[in-house]
């Protein structure tokens, strides 16, 4: 339960994000879904995978996002000759001029930052895209035996491009796990674009004002992971990741059709988390089967492998997920309306 000081906090927490929001449009026009979707990444201590052609201000929304927060910034731009060292930084040999004693010094890379943008990570071989793994997964790295703890916050924030693929490497299922959410950043339209053209031709400079430091940050991630969340909230995160795997119990005829391989126990923790977040941004102190549902698409999108009948009949994950909400119900009266209550709302001993 949140206690007196724990609601202040969620209060500072949703000005906090009407406030960053407001520096953001400063320099970024629209985008205010992928905006969000990187907030709830960062509050719930989780990491994100940003997809979109090129020119469409990924960078600059994760370096303005770094400059609204007071967070130390660091780009890595990944290309095919990039070596892991050149990200997790290289033990040298450095002798002392007074005495002269030579020892082994380590020398940090780009990833001692507190948010990492990894430029275009498809471009650079799975050797170097391993680099990030046990960062993102344990905000450390182990070089020369020895254990290096990474500034706190530590946020990954990758970019794609989806339409280039000669040259690129794939990012590997279990590198693809460690990101939270994969957010497809989409064309802005019509009003939005003409914004933009008018202000990037005009000779006009824009700075953002820090909102919350790191400090800040911390504590509300610990708030939100203290947010409550009731039982059928959960099992209804649990019932969404459960029903994409093909082989496992009993799951729509469409899944069997179009998947693969479906989601693992860390899409179930990441939609509770995610929801939380919202939650939490949208001013409220308990998470709903709505934030449930408003995480689902980021969460599950990289998460959801289809075979070739999708890819035959032109089915996306996005479709999948769709009809995944439609068909689970969100609501205990909606479940009953329907004639049957499914085990998302059952309880362990009724099972």
């Amino acid at each position: 339960m949140l206690e007196n000081d724990d609601i202040q906090a969620v209060e500072k927490l949703n000005e906090g994000y009407r406030a960053i929001t407001e520096q953001l449009g400063r320099v970024i026009v629209g985008q205010q879904e992928v905006i969000e979707e990187l907030l709830i990444a960062m509050f719930a201590r989780g990491h994100c995978l940003l997809v979109g052609v090129p020119g469409l201000a990924k960078t600059l929304m994760i370096r303005t996002l770094a400059d609204a927060l007071s967070l130390e910034f660091s780009r890595i731009q990944f290309t095919p000759d990039l070596m892991p060292s050149d990200i997790t930084g290289t033990e040298v040999i450095q002798e002392d001029k007074l005495s002269g004693v030579r020892e082994l010094r380590f020398l940090k890379g780009p990833i001692f930052g507190n948010v990492i943008l990894a430029d275009e990570i498809n471009r650079t071989p799975p050797k170097t895209q391993a680099a990030l793994l046990e960062a993102m997964q344990e905000h450390q790295l182990t070089v020369g035996g020895k254990r290096h703890p990474l500034k706190e916050p530590f946020f990954v924030l990758a970019t794609q491009n989806p339409i280039e693929q000669e040259g690129t490497y794939p990012l590997p299922e279990a590198q693809l796990d460690r990101f939270m959410f994969n957010t497809f950043v989409d064309y802005p339209d019509e009003e939005e674009e003409f914004d933009i053209v008018r202000r990037t031709t005009a000779d006009i400079t824009t700075t953002v004002t820090p909102t919350l430091d790191a400090a800040d940050i911390l504590a509300l991630q610990r708030i939100v992971r203290r947010v409550p969340v009731a039982d059928h909230v959960v099992r209804y995160a649990l019932q969404l990741a459960r029903l994409t795997r093909p082989n496992k119990g009993d799951v729509p005829g469409f899944i069997r059709e179009y998947v693969n391989w479906g989601a693992g126990p860390r899409a179930s923790q990441y939609l509770t988390l995610g929801a939380k977040a919202r939650a939490v941004l949208h001013g409220r102190f308990y998470a709903g089967c709505e934030d449930i549902r408003a995480v689902a698409y980021p969460v599950l999108r990289h998460r959801i492998m289809t075979n070739f009948n999708a890819e035959a009949e032109g089915i996306k994950t996005d479709d999948i997920i769709r009809r995944l909400i439609e068909t689970v119900a969100a609501e205990e009266d909606e479940a009953a309306a329907r004639g049957r209550l499914p085990e998302v709302f059952r309880s362990a001993d009724a099972r």
